[in-house]
C-alpha cells in the first residue's frame, strides 16, 4: 500500500490489489522521527479515519502503510487528538 503525494487535501492511496482509493489527509505529524497522516475515507462528519506511517524503503523512496499495531496506534492517535482540538478519535478493535 502506498501513497506518493502527502500534502494537505486529497490524496490517491493505491492498495495493494492495485486499486486506487481517494482519501483526503487531516494532519500530519511526526513522531520519534516517523511521519504519520492522519486521513478519512470522506470529508463528511462521522467518517472513517485511518493512521498511515510513512516507510522509508532500500531505494530511499517513501510510502505509507496503514498503522496496525495497537499500542503505536493508540499512542498517535492521541497526538492528533491534541494537534485537531474537535477531534475525538475512537480507536475499533
Amino acid at each position: 500500500m502506498e501513497n506518493k503525494d502527502t500534502n494537505k487535501g486529497q490524496i490517491e492511496f493505491i492498495t495493494d490489489d492495485g486499486e486506487k482509493v481517494p482519501l483526503f489527509v487531516l494532519e500530519q505529524t511526526k513522531v520519534v522521527g516517523v511521519n504519520y497522516l492522519l486521513v478519512t475515507d470522506s470529508e463528511e462528519d462521522e467518517a472513517e479515519a485511518f493512521i498511515m506511517k510513512e516507510i522509508v524503503e532500500d531505494e530511499g523512496q517513501s510510502v505509507y502503510e496503514m498503522v496496525s499495531d495497537d499500542h503505536e496506534l493508540l499512542a498517535v492517535s492521541k497526538v492528533f487528538e491534541e494537534l485537531l482540538d474537535d477531534v475525538d478519535i475512537e480507536i475499533e478493535e
